[in-house]
């Protein structure tokens, strides 16, 4: 829904949407920083929560300024328990295929011993240790993330730019912003390719919240699972195999699911 008393969706100008991504991207940065030189003792979940939250902050400030573009950001279609549905197992059709794309890439670039110690950390670090504690990782893992980075990406950047370019080369701009702003080499082919995928949903349904779903989802099962199947005193080796059935798996599955839930997302009276 769009908030009380917006007007007709008009996006922000886009010189206003990239001024706003850059700030965005660059208090991301410093906030850490910042809060360093402020003496503020942060956890690594508050680090993150922090981080994430300034990235959206600009955008926000600006849709306040300019409310009648909240209805470009949100979109114009409803999202049912289907739709809903639908996004969470594109999510995980998502998932599955991103396993597969980094097996595939171990292949030719595999990662450094340093680069998979330093993410075992941060999920030994993140682990919860009580449900609510759980709760909490999800929330700064999952759900916060989805909610800023699709707000920043594909509500406010992607339909300004739409706008000049048409919405094809938009969802392309986008991704490549979306790869950039995860600064990891290592994965960012992974996240060109699904911000390429949740630009084309958010083009297609006509709605941001199935992309923040889907987003969240995998971001959820990522942080659920990756430990599970880790094993620390083991080297890690490229398995081709599995790579290429989970990433035929997952883009077969990923498919008739983005096509689904165009036709399941509904136009707003």
């Amino acid at each position: 829904m769009r908030p009380p008393g917006s007007g007709p969706p008009r996006p922000l100008p886009v010189a206003l949407a990239l001024v706003v991504t850059a700030l965005g991207v660059a208090a991301m940065i410093q906030a850490p920083f910042v809060a360093q030189r402020l003496g503020l003792a942060l956890g690594l979940r508050s680090q993150v929560a922090l981080g994430t939250i300034c990235l959206a902050a600009p955008a926000l400030l600006a849709l306040a300024a300019r409310p009648e573009a909240w209805g470009s950001v949100l979109g114009s279609a409803n999202v049912t328990p289907r739709t809903a549905a639908l996004s969470a197992l594109l999510g995980a059709a998502l998932w599955v295929g991103s396993i597969g794309l980094m097996e595939m890439q171990s292949l030719l670039m595999p990662p450094a011993p340093e680069y998979l110690e330093m993410f075992r950390k941060l999920h030994a670090a993140l682990r919860p240790a009580t449900p609510a504690d759980a709760l909490v990782s999800l929330l700064v893992i999952a759900a916060l993330p989805a909610l800023c980075e699709e707000l920043a990406m594909r509500g406010v950047l992607l339909p300004s730019l739409a706008v000049r370019t048409g919405p094809g080369l938009a969802v392309c701009l986008t991704a490549g912003a979306f790869g950039l702003i995860h600064f990891d080499i290592i994965r960012a082919g992974f996240t060109v390719v699904l911000g390429l995928a949740l630009g084309a949903l958010r083009v297609r349904t006509a709605s941001l919240w199935p992309s923040v779903i889907v987003h969240m989802t995998l971001n959820a099962l990522t942080f659920a699972i990756a430990p599970l199947v880790d094993d620390p005193s083991q080297p890690y080796t490229p398995q081709p195999a599995l790579g290429l059935a989970c990433l035929v798996a997952g883009t077969a599955a990923a498919w008739p699911l983005l096509r689904a839930l165009r036709a399941a997302a509904a136009p707003r009276a």
